[in-house]
């Protein structure tokens, strides 16, 4: 498919379901639902007052730290516990307990331990990411086809030069796919948590344009930014698909 046809298609359904939504507000007899041109000039106002940027970049400087905070310290111990069977059946079912618990139900407890503030926020997305990128790594080790280790053992390879150039390369592909979804997980997370826990963001500007006289024509447009944001966080993170050392395991669509 070519690059043009790839751009056009997605832009065609998308100007398709703006002009259903037009369609759909303008027969209905009720007007709590806004229509795209009044979404857009919700969008325009949070401009002028300066809210935008300030809201967008709360919410991103909220999940950038808990994502990294989870992904420096979940990778290498998914690898570690996915290289080493006894220490992955220590841990196992610890993280099989706490893994259904979604990371929602901690919010009272973080408001108790550290308030309302970044704090809060940052650690449930810290949580929300932590046990998924953990698995993630820890099924990625083990789905190393044991031929490959085997077969780097016979050559003489010693230990690190097995994991520095056979186990890294080979989980990367998965890791990759790991960390798409749980990146997808901690922006979902973070809204949820600013409807609570703090008071700035994405998710409190959906709870105060709400309460601030049903203004829905803010809510949606905190919606909409959401799910664009969402879709630029997710075309960022498979720009790493790309590199040269994990391309081998992504089929090109």
């Amino acid at each position: 498919m070519s690059p043009s046809l790839r751009i056009l298609r997605p832009t065609v359904f998308v100007a398709l379901l703006i002009a259903l939504w037009q369609i759909g507000v303008s027969r209905t007899t009720t007007h709590i639902i806004p229509g795209p041109w009044n979404v857009l000039l919700g969008m325009i106002e949070l401009g002028r007052e300066g809210l935008l940027l300030r809201y967008v970049i709360a919410s991103l400087f909220r999940v950038t730290w808990g994502f990294l905070m989870a992904l420096v310290t979940a990778v290498p111990f998914g690898l570690f516990a996915g290289w080493h069977r006894r220490t992955r059946m220590a841990f196992n079912p610890l993280i099989q307990i706490f893994r259904p618990i979604s990371p929602l139900a901690w919010i009272p407890i973080a408001i108790l331990w550290f308030g309302v503030g970044d704090v809060s926020a940052i650690f449930l997305i810290f949580l929300a990411s932590f046990l998924p990128l953990t698995v993630s790594a820890m099924n990625a080790v083990q789905s190393i086809d044991p031929i490959q280790l085997n077969a780097a053992r016979n050559f003489g390879l010693s230990r690190s030069q097995v994991i520095y150039r056979v186990l890294c390369p080979a989980v990367m592909p998965q890791l990759i796919v790991g960390l798409r979804i749980t990146l997808g997980v901690s922006w979902l997370v973070v809204v949820a948590a600013e409807m609570i826990a703090v008071n700035s963001g994405l998710g409190f500007l959906i709870i105060d344009a709400r309460n601030a006289g049903n203004r829905y024509d803010l809510v949606v447009a905190a919606m909409v930014l959401i799910g664009v944001i969402g879709l630029l966080l997710d075309i960022g993170m498979r720009e790493l698909e790309t590199l040269p050392s994990v391309r081998w395991g992504f089929r090109d669509n």
